[in-house]
C-alpha cells in the first residue's frame, strides 16, 4: 500500500513540474502575482455584470406574470 502511495505522490510531483504557473518565478512581492490578481478580478467583474444581467430579467419576468396572473403590476 506504501508503495502505490508513493508511486501517485511521485507522478503528482512530476505533473507539478510540467505544469505552467500564472506567476514569474523571478519577480518579488505583489508583482509576482499580478496576472493571477487580474485574471481573478476579470472573473469577479464578469460574475458580478452576469448576475446582475439574469437578475434583472427575474425582475422583468416576475412583474410581468404576476401582472398577467393576478391582474395587476403589484
Amino acid at each position: 500500500m506504501f508503495v502505490r502511495i508513493r508511486t501517485f505522490l511521485n507522478e503528482v510531483s512530476g505533473e507539478l513540474k510540467k505544469a505552467t504557473w500564472p506567476w514569474d518565478l523571478k519577480e518579488k512581492g505583489f508583482k509576482r502575482y499580478q496576472s493571477l490578481v487580474n485574471s481573478t478580478l476579470m472573473v469577479l467583474i464578469a460574475m458580478l455584470l452576469l448576475a446582475g444581467y439574469i437578475a434583472l430579467w427575474d425582475l422583468i419576468f416576475l412583474k410581468l406574470f404576476g401582472a398577467l396572473t393576478t391582474g395587476g403590476w403589484g
